[in-house]
């Protein structure tokens, strides 16, 4: 044997040493390594229980109990409650604590196993008695499998891609099997001469090396350490889990659906008009200049009261108009003339003429005079604009030396006290007289029915309302939609606007509250109800409990 013999077979060795000892690299779309733990893995040991008055979540952390109280429609956090715990080492009382949870100290929960709990509650004059069962966790092992080289083999590609031949026939297989039985035959009888020892170790090593399938190695460690503070997640199925800590955080209400009879509610656009009989216009029955009274022209948001001077209007006259004025003022004093001269004569005859022919004389001469300073007077008298109504100035379009036409508004006067709604309906609804209107910002306002229109108003049906309660921040031409009930019924769910969320297929959605900390989406049908509230006609059914404040903050927990 030459000397290079040494030298090949440690090299034979040293290669399957590697192959026996070192791992093989999971392939893509595998994993050989532990799964990674739940989400939930550091979420406090904890119980829950609840009846029609309560709703109790008691978490152990650190040997101490700390207990959550809320009235189970509403989840309103209930303060100043007495809680007394019988746990297995007695009966203790809850000492309430600065962020509104109760205290319990319980070294008992340092210890792994399930403890059922008593809790008595009193409460806003109401004594209920709830039970749990709190459950401690014993500390677990966590398993690691490991491959073996037979496994490494088997999955391998190489033995995916030999299997694949074989089912072929491939001949190149038969002439590479025989070489290396050949080959083996030679390094076998080389190994029986010179290096049985190492070949023996070799042989065990890979014989070590191949265990049985599924064995798997098992390490045991401490679970992960519990976090100081629950944090709220989103499951898979869409579930959320908010810590009681959380819900009082974003402030979460909710509401016990039940099944009513409602008036069916129809949505109608409108805009704000102010009432007929509390506002007017104000417009120049001539062409003129316009002249401010003494103190100006009124401003917007200046009240006045009816029969205020609010500008004067100098009238303009024509070159024509001039021209005929003055040929009447000449036939006019031509008039006074020969009435004077009659009157004169009569006087000197009185004795003779009877005393009706002299008063008949003065009487026409006085009326000529008050026709000639009439006509002396008219194209220098202003015409005073006055306020028909008491209330606000609302709208202006007065500037010193305009010239004002006929029909045109000068000034508008609303009282804002005393606004109305009118509405387009292109259908006709039988209007039961109550109705409600949603402003944009989302306040609504109380209407009363006055009365809808025969004739159409660009193919709609003009309904107007009353606002009925305080106007504040209602101004004139104010968009807004009107919620009004009709004679026909409709039974569903009432629930407040901001319950309902729109999801991301589009689908409108609540939030039922099915578990103290287990809140779950639901998809439903609504139809609008009234300014503040929508009807639930299907999709849930009565006797849920549904978020009503904080929806849409619960949303965004992803």
């Amino acid at each position: 044997m030459n000397a290079d013999s040494p030298r090949r077979f440690r090299c034979f060795l040293i290669i399957a040493a590697l192959l026996v000892s070192s791992p093989i690299a999971a392939h893509e779309g595998h994993d050989h390594g532990a799964p990674p733990p739940p989400v939930s893995v550091t979420i406090a040991p904890r119980a829950d229980a609840s009846s029609t008055d309560f709703e109790l979540v008691a978490i152990a952390r650190s040997g101490r109990l700390r207990i959550y109280l809320d009235t189970f429609r509403e989840n309103q956090p209930v303060e100043n409650a007495k809680i007394e715990v019988d746990g297995p080492e007695g009966t203790g009382l809850a000492a309430p604590t600065a962020d509104g949870a109760y205290l319990l100290e319980a070294p008992w929960l340092t210890k792994p196993g399930s403890y059922g709990l008593a809790f008595t509650v009193e409460a806003n004059g109401t004594v209920d008695v709830l039970t749990a069962t709190l459950t401690i966790p014993e500390p677990s092992a966590r398993t690691i499998p490991s491959a073996g080289l037979w496994q490494r083999i088997v999955g391998s590609a190489w033995a995916s891609d030999m299997g694949t031949r074989l089912a072929n026939n491939d001949v190149s297989l038969w002439l590479v099997g025989g070489g290396s039985f050949i080959a083996g035959l030679i390094a076998a009888s080389f190994a029986r001469r010179r290096y049985r020892a190492p070949a023996a170790a070799v042989l065990l090593a890979v014989v070590t090396g191949l265990p049985s399938a599924g064995h798997a190695s098992s390490v045991t460690g401490t679970p992960p350490a519990i976090a100081e503070r629950d944090v709220a997640q989103r499951f898979a199925d869409g579930a959320i889990f908010v810590p009681k800590t959380t819900q009082r955080i974003l402030a979460l209400r909710t509401l016990l659906t039940e099944v009513q009879t409602f008036p069916l509610t129809v949505e109608l656009p409108a805009r704000v008009i102010p009432d007929p009989s509390a506002a007017g216009y104000v417009q120049a029955s001539v062409a003129g200049r316009l002249a401010p009274p003494t103190g100006g022209f009124p401003r917007l948001g200046t009240r006045v009261s009816a029969g205020d001077v609010l500008a004067y209007v100098q009238p303009a006259i024509g070159a024509a108009d001039l021209t005929t004025q003055q040929q009447q003022s000449r036939e006019l004093d031509q008039q006074i003339a020969l009435a004077e001269r009659r009157l004169e004569r009569l006087r000197q005859l009185q004795s003779i003429v009877a005393r009706a022919q002299i008063e008949d004389a003065e009487l026409e001469l006085r009326g000529l005079r008050i026709r000639r300073a009439n006509l002396e007077r008219a194209p220098s008298e202003p015409e005073r604009l006055l306020a028909p109504v008491t209330g606000v100035i609302a709208a202006v379009q007065a500037v010193a030396g305009q010239i004002a036409e006929p029909n045109v508004v000068i000034f508008q006067i609303i009282d804002p006290s005393r606004f109305w709604v009118e509405a387009l309906s292109f259908e006709a609804h039988a209007i039961n007289g109550s109705a409600n209107g949603r402003l944009g910002d989302g306040r609504t306002v109380s209407l009363a029915f006055r009365g809808s229109g025969l004739a159409d108003r660009n193919q709609a049906i003009p309904i107007q309302f009353s606002v009925e309660g305080t106007t504040s921040g209602l101004r004139a031409g104010q968009l807004l939609t009107v919620l009004a009930s009709t004679q026909e019924e409709r039974s569903g769910i009432a629930v407040p606007r901001t319950s309902v969320l729109r999801g991301p297929n589009g689908q409108s959605i609540v939030y039922e509250h099915t578990n103290a900390e287990r809140f779950l989406p639901r998809e439903v049908r609504v139809e609008p109800l009234d300014g503040s509230r929508v009807l639930i006609v299907s999709g849930i059914a009565a006797g849920k409990r549904i978020v009503t404040q904080g929806a849409e903050l619960l949303n965004q927990i992803r």
